[in-house]
Formats: structure tokens, sequence, C-alpha cells
């Protein structure tokens, strides 16, 4: 049989293949290109190279998708690597097992989002896997760069229409336009700086192309109840039916604290007797223990809560699955919201309002800061501009001490009568 030939599409569909084997024929143009003739009818392009004493098979393409023109070609390249010292099938090897993005975000999750709070790092993995992934995964972590985050981060700024699901079961859901997310971009930016600072300790990549990503601006939420408006939430709360999640929202309304902190509090880390809340590690959000004051309202809350929770229970808002907290009481207060007419306020905007009375009750921003578990004094400054009350009553005394005085003009019928006496 005629192992080598003039290769051409004519003479590689001619080939006939054998039933017991595979066989070769060469290019007589290109040294160590063959068509490969398998026992079942497939034909491929093949190429045989020797690197560094050993004997090397390389698969180009199939035929008919690869020509014999295009597999010349591509053999050339190859050619030329090896002659400038590259081994074409180990630097293959090489890219095949090259980390992609994907596994990026498996690492991620498991040796640096594990060491986060449970809620940041559901935040991370939910970001990764719903808005990144699709785009990058299955793309080499070198592949990716400064204009592929620019990319990104814009499609997500400018958000997603409203509901996610292809056909809405309503009529408003189906009205509901894209609604921009600045702030989830900036969120979703700084998880990749950080992925990618972990990839290049990690040995993955040389440089971080999120590194220099542009954050838009942020226009921090300033909601602050009026003391008439907190009458109404107190009124809509004492008349609830379901006084477990009323009383969630008291305490984060009488100590600042996060829903979330609340939610999971426990009887044991309650003092009453020092008037003492010792919140874990494992619920706040700087992730340290944090000791509170209480006040002599919520130290009712909690004996209230340990004479209508079970004994043995050791939560104070035990939820409906047993052993476990509430989960949510999203619902309860959207029905409060519409009652106490707060359409427009959240339950985290009880902690700024929290933070707004202690101003106006004259405490330090130091104070505010320890009161509500602040790891970094920047976070306390917004409050600053509420104590612009306080401060402009003492500059207008100075103020006042610069001001010219009423003259006092003299009474002439005085004057006679103090010269006579």
């Amino acid at each position: 049989m005629v192992n080598r030939l003039r290769l051409n599409d004519k003479t590689v569909r001619e080939q006939i293949p054998e039933e017991d084997r595979a066989y070769q024929v060469f290019d007589t143009e290109i040294r160590g290109l063959s068509i490969r003739v398998m026992p079942s009818g497939e034909r491929s392009f093949v190429m045989d190279y020797r690197f560094a004493g050993r004997q090397r098979r390389m698969a180009i393409g199939r035929w008919p998708e690869w020509s014999v023109t295009a597999a010349r070609e591509r053999t050339r390249e190859l050619r030329r690597l090896i002659d400038e010292g590259t081994d074409p099938m180990e630097e293959r090897d090489t890219l095949r097992e090259a980390p992609r993005f994907n596994d990026m975000i498996e690492r991620y999750l498991i040796e640096h989002a594990s060491t986060l709070t449970p809620l940041s790092a559901s935040d991370h993995k939910s970001f990764l896997t719903k808005l990144v992934a699709p785009h990058w995964g299955n793309k080499l972590v070198t592949e990716i760069t400064p204009h592929d985050v620019t990319k990104l981060l814009n499609l997500i700024a400018e958000g997603r229409a409203r509901p996610s699901k292809a056909k809405p079961n309503n009529r408003a859901r189906k009205l509901q336009g894209r609604k921009p997310t600045p702030v989830r971009a900036n969120r979703v930016g700084e998880v990749l700086r950080k992925m990618f600072n972990l990839a290049i300790q990690w040995g993955w990549c040389t440089n971080n192309p999120a590194a220099g990503f542009k954050k838009r601006v942020e226009t921090a939420r300033e909601r602050f109840l009026s003391h008439e408006e907190i009458g109404r939430l107190a009124e809509v709360l004492d008349s609830a039916e379901d006084q477990r999640a009323a009383s969630i929202i008291r305490i984060c309304m009488l100590t600042g604290s996060r829903v979330g902190e609340v939610r999971q509090a426990q009887f044991e880390q309650f003092n009453l007797e020092l008037g003492i809340w010792s919140k874990p590690a494992a619920t706040t959000k700087q992730r340290k223990i944090h000791r509170v004051p209480i006040s002599a309202d919520v130290a009712a809350i909690v004996r209230q809560r340990a004479l209508v929770v079970p004994k043995g229970n050791p939560w104070l808002f035990p939820g409906d699955v047993p052993g476990q907290p509430v989960k949510e009481i999203r619902r309860f207060w959207v029905k409060v919201q519409r009652e106490a007419d707060l359409l427009d306020v959240r339950i985290h905007d009880l902690r700024h309002t929290f933070a707004s009375l202690l101003v106006s009750g004259g405490a330090s921003l130091e104070m505010i800061g320890k009161l509500l578990g602040h790891s970094q004094i920047q976070t306390t400054l917004r409050y600053a501009h509420l104590m612009d009350s306080p401060l402009r009553a003492g500059v207008d005394a100075v103020a006042g001490m610069f001001r010219p005085r009423p003259k006092i003009v003299p009474d002439a019928d005085a004057e006679q009568d103090a010269k006579r006496a």
C-alpha cells in the first residue's frame, strides 16, 4: 500500500479503510503531515515529529472539516515552533490544564469566601455564579483583560429587567423595565479585584485586570424617621397580630442593630442585670464580639420572650423550622409599611434613625460607632452632618459677641434731674 502521496481532497477521499487497523498516508510536500484513516472510515490529519529525542504525534483536525490546504498551513506553523525550541504538544497540554475562571470561582469560594460571614459568602457566590460565570466561565484566567472587566461591569451596572422570568405571571411585572444597578457593579468589581490578587498569589496569572476598574458614584441613602413617624410605627407594632416579628422590629429600633443580628439572638447573649447584649462574632458584620448596652425596654422584651418561648429553646425568636431562628420578616414589614404609611422606609433605616437620635442627644461619633459596631470611622462619618444643629448654636453664640450693640440715646430730662441732685 502506498504510504506517501501528494495529499489533496481527492486522494484523501479515495483512501479505503481497512477492517482491522488504522493506517497513515504521508504528504510528500510537508514533512510529517499525514492523513490517518480509521477502520470506521473517519479521516483526520496528524503531524509526526521528533522533539528532544522523543517521537511525537499530534492531531491537527478531522477531514473534511479541515481541508488539506488548512492542514498544511497549520503544520508549517507547528514546524516553526519546533525549530524555535517549543514542543507544540506540551504547550497544548499545558493550555488544556490551565485554570479557567470557573476553577478560580471554585477555589475562591473554598479558600476565601468561607472565611467571610455567611451572608457575605452567599452574596459573593451569587455575584460570581449568576453575573460573571455566564460570561467568563470557560475563559482562561490569563485571557481576561481590563477591557473584559470594564465591559462586564458596564453590563451589570445597566441592570436587568424585572422580573428575571421569561414569562411573568402578572401584568404589573410585565411592565417593569430595566433597573440600573451601579452599586452592584461596584461590589462585583471589588470581588473580582480580590479574586485576581489571590490568583496572582496562586501563580495562575501575573497581573490583575480588575485592579483599576472604574468605580461608580454611590449616593448613600439617608432616610431618618421623624418623631411623628416613629409614633405611627409604634402604634402599628403594638396592634400587630404577629408580635414575634413586631418585637424584632422594636429591638432593631431600640438598639440600632441589624435585622440579622436580632433574628439570630439567643437568650444566653443577654445579661439583664448589667443591661448588656453580647453579640457573637458569627452574627456581626465586623466578625468580632460586639457588646452593647440595652435599655430597660429591650430588657422587658427579652423577659417577655422568655415567657412565650418553650423552655430549652435557645432562640429569642424561634422560627417555624424546629431548631432554627426566624428566617425572614419581609412580608410582615411590607404590611407595616402600608399601615404606618412608611412606604419608602427600609428596616435598615431604623438603624440610621437610631444614630440620628443619638446625635440629637449629644453623642459623639466615637460613641455612635461603638454602639453601631462600626470597625472603621469612615462608616460613622456619614452621620457627621447631623451634628450641625448643636454646633450651630455655639457658632451663633460666638457671632453674637461681635454684633454691634444698639446705641442708647440719653434722656435730656433725666440729665437735668441728675444735675439738680
